[in-house]
């Protein structure tokens, strides 16, 4: 029988809101106190330094991504243009990084929903609220992707706009009653290569956008406009949000929810409820779009032969790739359940230096190889100095990189060679 076909039903507007969730979730609700704690009243610009850094990687994707239609995002870029292997090294990459995230989201769920009832702290109350979470977004998304694309521009407005809502009324009240004293920066370097790191977890997400683009309507060129609008928006709200953490709270290392730490002082109880609500919905926004995003690189990799066929199959009645999804769904919830939101996040932040790094050092390669046999599709978007921003891009990830711990390194390290040995086996395969 033939294989039912995935469907494109993904617009302009609605790729934009999955490249939304895909970045803002549970970073600017958790690292305002940890960017604060080291940067003290500089750490706005850090947020600042982070986006401009962050902008020249998505630039980079821009270009890249309009050359594609198919899914897989980075994995298919990867694969196209330094073949196999990089194809496979960047799948687990993505997919790890993916996955770490997801998890961080989910476990700052949680922490957040202690606001309301603090019992939920407890370990197996907490493990049926994940189970719950990651349960409910995986049914809907089985069931189709303009459901699953649906739920994620509905959260992805709504996170948006009550940022917004908390970044406003933050200033409104400085303005009125002055801001609070904030410490001075950390001395040296390291601070700042440190909260960049942790940053580009908070900035990344964009490229999971670019792993359903199959289901896109016109997925070359609406992929830059989606890119380049999230970035903006999201620059925006970060930046006014850290700000607002800054100007507000005189430690903000103090709080694990430094927004609604930070709301606590210029609208009391009411405000800290009203921001870990905003919270909450933020990261299930988040984990709305990555359980859209997510699962289609494993589909994707799986029509490229480069895992068991069964990830590639697409459910009958909804034409979903129901099998992936459900492999997703039951990785994050372990991941969740099983380690804490700094250690997913920095572990996020480290897998997508590989990425963002190996993708950057695609453009000039793909624009080499245009008009030769076999060659990719022309770019639809072209990007002004494009070899600048990837020679830029790669220097930024390797200065990024000097700030990984030896734990991290050597998780990476067993990823990388996990990823080998997988390459191997579907090298024989053939």
């Amino acid at each position: 029988m033939t294989q039912p076909a995935l469907v494109r039903t993904i617009g302009r507007w609605t790729l934009t809101g999955l490249v939304l969730n895909g970045v803002l979730g549970s970073a600017i609700y958790g690292l305002p106190s940890i960017v604060g704690g080291r940067l003290g009243s500089a750490a706005p610009l850090a947020w600042l330094l982070a986006a401009v850094l962050i902008g020249v990687i998505i630039a980079c994707f821009a270009e890249v991504a309009s050359r594609f239609s198919g899914a897989g995002g980075p994995y298919l870029y990867a694969h196209a243009t330094f073949g196999r292997f990089a194809g496979v090294q960047t799948g687990w990459m993505a997919y790890l990084a993916r996955l770490t995230a997801s998890a961080a989201n989910a476990s700052l769920f949680v922490t957040y929903l202690g606001e309301f009832w603090p019992g939920s702290a407890a370990r197996g109350v907490g493990l049926a609220i994940l189970a719950l979470l990651v349960g409910g977004l995986a049914i809907v998304n089985y069931r189709g992707v303009k459901q699953g694309a649906g739920v994620s521009t509905t959260f992805a407005t709504i996170k948006l706009v009550s940022l917004l809502i908390f970044v406003a009324l933050g200033l409104a009240w400085v303005a009125g009653r002055g801001p609070v004293p904030a410490a001075p920066p950390m001395d040296g370097l390291e601070p700042w290569l440190a909260s960049l790191l942790a940053l580009v977890f908070a900035y990344g997400g964009f490229e999971a956008a670019l792993m359903p683009l199959a289901e896109a309507k016109n997925p070359q060129r609406d992929a830059p406009v989606a890119l380049f609008v999230g970035l903006l928006a999201v620059t925006l709200v970060y930046t006014l949000g850290q700000t607002v953490v800054t100007l507000t709270l005189s430690d903000p290392v103090e709080s694990a929810r430094p927004l609604a730490a930070s709301a606590r002082v210029f609208l009391g109880g009411p405000g800290a409820a009203f921001m870990a609500l905003c919270a909450m919905l933020s990261t299930f926004g988040y984990l709305a779009g990555a359980m859209v995003n997510v699962p289609r690189l494993t589909f994707a990799m799986a029509e490229q032969r480069d895992l068991p066929r069964q990830f590639a199959a697409v459910h009958p009645a909804f034409r979903t790739p129901h099998v992936s999804i459900v492999f997703y769904a039951a990785l994050v919830w372990v991941l969740a359940a099983s380690g804490s939101f700094l250690q997913n996040l920095t572990l996020s932040a480290v897998s997508r230096l590989v990425t963002y790094g190996l993708i950057c050092a695609a453009l000039p390669v793909l624009r080499r190889r245009d008009g030769t046999p076999g060659a990719p599709s022309a770019a639809a978007f072209t990007l002004p100095g494009g070899q600048v921003f990837a020679a830029l891009g790669l220097l930024g990830m390797v200065l990024v990189a000097t700030q990984v711990s030896a734990r991290e390194a050597i998780i990476m390290a067993v990823v990388v060679s996990l990823a080998t040995l997988h390459w191997l086996r579907v090298r024989t395969e053939d």
